[in-house]
């Protein structure tokens, strides 16, 4: 197969319709909407999940349980994972990110317990396990509160 031999597989490409250009394109006069009516019309349809009047699935349904708007979502990070770091580095937010641990750190970073911990590191969070706490100290680091 040369360069000048490549076209898309058969089927891959569809011609676009192009609508209201006269009657002789087969899709002229109502331009595919049918005849009258809401859809018909220009700016028509109805918003979505709109059963006609009728009262929606979505207000049907029994609601369940609550939702505080108000909760902090916290990125978590573990104690192994901070063994990428150096040895007597300071790991905050913003060096969590850059490692490429977090991809964001949305209210704020909490750190879990799982894993080991081999380097003395100031770890500043918003949130500490008891457990992550326990093993940051342990392994001659320091453990800061945001």
């Amino acid at each position: 197969m040369k360069l000048h031999e490549l076209k898309p597989a058969e089927g891959s490409r569809r011609v676009r319709r192009r609508v209201g250009r006269g009657l002789g394109s087969g899709m002229g006069k109502q331009a595919t909407r049918g005849a009258k009516g809401q859809n018909a019309r220009t700016g028509g349809g109805v918003r979505p999940g709109f059963e006609g009047g009728q009262m929606p699935l979505y207000r049907r349904l029994p609601k369940r349980g609550f939702k505080n708007v108000l909760a902090k979502e916290y990125a978590e990070v573990n104690v192994e994972q901070l063994n990428r770091f150096d040895a007597n580095a300071v790991v905050d937010p913003a060096a969590l990110v850059e490692a490429g641990i977090l991809k964001n750190v949305l209210d704020g970073v909490r750190v879990l317990g799982n894993g080991e911990l081999s380097k003395a590191l100031t770890v500043r969070a918003q949130g500490f396990t008891k457990s992550a706490q326990q093993k940051i100290e342990a392994a001659g680091g320091k453990v800061e509160v945001i």
